[in-house]
């Protein structure tokens, strides 16, 4: 198959296209500083000749964003939304622009949706969707807001021939450099390890599922 990775030089990306073109797919990444010739230059905003490689291909996966591995000032958020949209939206122009469209669009997206609970286990059916809760920090409902917009921006798409899917992700762990492992570390040898979420586990089928996905036509 042919899969075209928006955004895919990042840890997800490269764990992505390594499994991928190990089993033989032909996977295509996107990218604004592209230095392979597996990629393209695109800015994540605009239509421009990066479309032609979504033209005929079978998947996309798109995996754009602006990292949350940052503080969370005003002008980081905004990029972290903007980011996100933008590159659902014009994902979205190519497909449908396509004349033989992918069959697939998985699109990232992002358990932060849900409310914070220990209650109960969150899924695509029964979930809860969070921003209104109390007791949490304020960013958190601006982070509901941009998990939202980012889906909304997928669900307004029109690719009627391409079916649909949002992955509501949480942290992926990987031993690859510059992952969640990495930042992890450097707090333990910095002596502020700790148990993280009272110590629960946040194992799928625990008080606090890591992944969900929600499908659409």
């Amino acid at each position: 198959m042919k899969i075209v990775l928006p955004g895919g030089t990042g840890q997800v990306g490269g764990i992505l296209k390594r499994a991928l073109t190990a089993a033989g797919h032909q996977v295509v990444v996107l990218t604004r500083r592209p230095v392979r010739d597996s990629e393209i230059e695109w800015d994540g905003r605009t239509l421009g000749p990066w479309a032609d490689a979504i033209d005929g291909s079978d998947v996309v996966i798109n995996l754009a964003g602006r990292s949350v591995s940052c503080r969370y000032t005003d002008e980081n958020l905004r990029a972290m939304m903007d980011s996100r949209v933008d590159s659902a939206r014009v994902v979205g122009e190519a497909i449908a622009g396509a004349r033989t469209p992918p069959r697939v669009w998985l699109q990232m997206s992002t358990a932060t949706i849900y409310a914070h609970r220990s209650d109960a286990p969150h899924d695509e059916a029964t979930g809860v969707i969070g921003g209104t809760e109390s007791g949490v920090p304020g960013y958190w409902a601006f982070s509901v807001e941009i998990a939202k917009s980012w889906e909304r921006e997928q669900e307004r798409a029109e690719t009627p021939h391409t079916r649909k899917v949002a992955l509501r992700s949480a942290m992926v762990m990987s031993p690859d450099r510059g992952g969640v492992f990495d930042h992890l570390l450097w707090l333990a040898r910095l002596g502020l390890g700790g148990p993280v979420a009272g110590a629960r586990s946040t194992c799928p089928g625990s008080t606090t599922t890591t992944s969900f996905a929600r499908w659409s036509s």
